[in-house]
């Protein structure tokens, strides 16, 4: 079966990501691209790597132009996704790509993106460990790890997560499910892409600026991502988890390196440290812990939706270092999003996420 998809936001940096992937998705046929302050433009003119669909023109973002398709993405700003997922019948299924479904606290909601809670759809991160697993160095592999890609068969809304959140919680919820880490001194700092921070201008992403700068934000726990990770790492953990999470902006179009530390559990070995990751991801298409004594690079996650980790302990300082690097625009968000909808849909989980070439 081929589904009709449509894009709201098609203009931005995920929208074009979407694109990119859906390109090459046999059961997916994007119908139809809305924009805002773009509308009547051709797709070309933004995302001119998209040869397939340069000759489309964006439409205006309203709830006529965005009925009656199979599924729809949500690629708009905090709060507007809320607005524009109202307008669609039960039975679309509709894919967030920002935040407005994905707290379960409306308190956190309050105090980090302010406003009404808008609720809380079905999480898109099908290797989240969902809840604490049994210690052991035997190779019982992520078949008896519980995640999260239960929770999606069949479903007709998706909240997509974070692209910071995928990196600490991909690197971290193996290690507290399996009790090898302490939850409650975690420590996360993280070198992210200008993409990150989307498309419309702002001052501190200028050429001047960023070129040859690294400049911390979101510093002192105030991160809109925050409450997201420690809901991820609080599921798998059993008991509620406290990370301090710090990106820093770095000179790169793209990618995010996530290097995390926490505290080592007492009692454990190393064996059981490496083995809680192995069984965690042991099955896993999407996340590859790397061979004992190899870190991962950005450049190795440019344009798939791929997460690598790289796992060792700090004897001297009594820690667990767990280092993971995604392309913060596939395994962060659209690889993420088609990912989730393949499983919603009962279509093959890795369809359409092959390597297909990248914008420059």
């Amino acid at each position: 079966m081929v589904y009709s998809v449509a894009i709201a936001g098609a203009s931005g940096y995920v929208g074009g990501e979407l694109l990119r992937l859906l390109a090459n998705h046999p059961q997916l046929e994007v119908k139809t691209l809305t924009a805002n302050s773009n509308v009547g433009e051709r797709v070309g003119a933004l995302h001119p790597h998209l040869t397939e669909f340069a000759d489309h023109i964006f439409a205006s973002t309203d709830a006529d132009t965005l009925a009656g398709h199979d599924v729809v993405f949500l690629a708009l700003p905090h709060a507007k996704s809320a607005e524009v997922a109202a307008w669609l019948n039960d039975e679309t299924v509709v894919v967030d790509c920002g935040a407005d479904f994905r707290l379960e606290s409306a308190e956190d909601w309050a105090k980090f993106y302010g406003g009404k809670h808008a609720g809380t759809w079905p999480y898109g991160m099908p290797e989240l460990v969902v809840e604490p697993v049994e210690q052991g160095t035997d190779a019982r592999g992520s078949a008896n790890v519980s995640k999260q890609r239960a929770n999606l068969s069949g479903v007709k809304r998706i909240a997509v997560p974070g692209c910071n959140v995928t990196a600490i919680t991909l690197a971290l919820a193996p290690g507290l499910a399996a009790g090898v880490i302490e939850p409650n001194d975690i420590v996360s700092v993280l070198s992210v892409g200008t993409s990150g921070a989307g498309r419309a201008a702002k001052t501190n992403l200028l050429a001047s600026e960023i070129l040859g700068a690294a400049s911390a934000y979101g510093v002192g726990g105030v991160h809109r991502h925050t409450p997201e990770i420690e809901q991820n790492l609080s599921k798998a953990a059993g008991t509620k988890v406290q990370v301090n999470f710090t990106p820093v902006l770095v000179p790169m179009s793209r990618g995010i390196l996530a290097v995390n530390t926490a505290k080592l559990a007492g009692g454990v070995t190393a064996d059981q440290v490496r083995a809680a990751w192995s069984n965690a991801y042991a099955h896993e298409t999407f996340v590859r812990l790397l061979p004992e004594g190899e870190y991962p690079s950005t450049s190795s996650t440019l344009g798939v939706n791929t997460a690598l980790i790289g796992l060792t302990i700090d004897e001297h300082a009594g820690r667990v270092v767990v280092v993971c690097a995604i392309d913060n625009l596939v395994k962060g968000t659209a690889g993420a999003a088609i990912q989730s909808l393949n499983i919603a849909l009962g279509i093959a989980e890795p369809t359409g996420l092959g390597l297909n070439g990248v914008a420059p």
